[in-house]
């Protein structure tokens, strides 16, 4: 299946001889690194972001979702679990409903979330002018207790055996504060953070630990922080990274001019299948925010709309697509759409059906 580029001027410009139809372009492909959709913790897919781009009922989320949590792409939604409608963030209002929070990858047996390593820590020696002597060293933040129960075990093997470079005892307590973020990331993202913010603590030269840690960030709507933590994963392990994620976060500092950018990126031609879709929706959602709703429609037409499909995938898209529509003034295209996103919905994680009841007024 071939994608094209979902935000090249080129398509920009057949916006006019599109607005009345579906007619699907095709859309450059471009490959995730790893699919993140089912894993929570330390997430190395690249799925998109849940605040994403569909609408202000959109799918990918930035800190306080719209429209319905944006199961972000198969990556995000891996490291941290389903978010919502069709993504955390809307594409033209909220960025926290779109497509895709970044999920914690499940890389627990069911469910962890790699934190982060600490570094060297301490001085040399005094230092003239009055520094610290050679036993003093900084604080280090109290971490989050961990409960008798969470065994590291319950992290991944791929995960823990990324965690071998660091001594045994540092390496159980961060597998097991990966666990408690993979644990916690859906319902009280706040704590999910802490214990990411430890395992960063202590591993922070580690990139699952460093993703998982963005992850966690962007679940709680911390964006500049997720965005710094998963830019240094990518640093550290190379690939695009969670793009979708990463473009959403800079919807939510209010930069949906960058989101775009990142979607035109050497990177963003990398991506293939559901973390394509995903960074799509969340590009189409800073259109959005920018109020270039028929771009942001253009943007949303790919192969992928064709066929009956089910899935959270399909559900986001068809949301997305559908929301776009309705913006720029096509409601009952959009009506149509989003009963097509109902009838994929399978696990009931978008609003859609609430939307249609809205549109023709029952």
């Amino acid at each position: 299946m071939r994608h094209d580029d979902t935000t090249g001027d080129e398509r920009e410009s057949s916006v006019a001889d599109r607005s009345k139809g579906t007619t699907v372009p095709e859309e450059p492909s471009s490959e995730g690194r790893t699919s993140d959709s089912d894993r929570r913790p330390p997430a190395r897919d690249n799925r998109a972001p849940r605040r994403d781009s569909a609408g202000e009922r959109g799918s990918f989320r930035s800190s306080a979702p719209r429209s319905g949590d944006r199961s972000g792409s198969q990556d995000e939604r891996r490291h941290t679990g389903d978010r919502g409608r069709s993504g955390d963030r809307s594409t033209s209002g909220d960025r926290r409903q779109g497509s895709g929070r970044g999920q914690a990858p499940d890389r627990t047996r069911g469910q962890g979330a790699p934190p982060r390593r600490r570094g060297g820590e301490g001085s040399a020696g005094p230092r003239a002018g009055g520094g610290r002597g050679p036993d003093s060293r900084a604080p280090r933040p109290v971490e989050p207790d961990l409960p008798d129960d969470v065994d590291a075990k319950d992290l991944e093997p791929g995960v823990r055996r990324d965690l071998l470079s660091l001594d045994k005892s540092n390496a159980e307590a961060v597998a097991r504060h990966m666990v408690m973020v993979s644990q916690l990331i859906g319902d009280d993202p706040a704590a999910a953070l802490l214990h990411a913010r430890a395992a960063r603590q202590r591993a922070g030269r580690i990139a699952v630990v460093r993703e998982t840690a963005g992850i966690a960030a962007y679940h709680a709507g911390e964006w500049a922080e997720a965005l710094s933590e998963l830019r240094a994963a990518r640093r550290m392990a190379g690939g695009p990274g969670l793009l979708s994620v990463m473009a959403d976060c800079e919807r939510g500092l209010g930069r949906p001019e960058r989101a775009i950018e990142l979607g035109r990126s050497d990177e963003a031609r990398q991506l293939t299948g559901d973390d394509a879709s995903e960074l799509r929706i969340v590009v189409a959602g800073a259109r959005m925010d920018m109020g270039q709703y028929d771009q942001a429609v253009v943007t949303l037409q790919t192969p992928d709309l064709e066929g009956d499909r089910t899935g959270s995938a399909a559900a986001r898209l068809y949301y997305a697509y559908a929301d776009a529509l309705v913006a720029a003034g096509r409601a009952d295209d959009g009506v149509q759409w989003f009963l097509r996103a109902a009838a994929a919905d399978v696990e009931g994680e978008t609003d859609a059906e609430d939307r249609v009841d809205e549109l023709t007024g029952q």
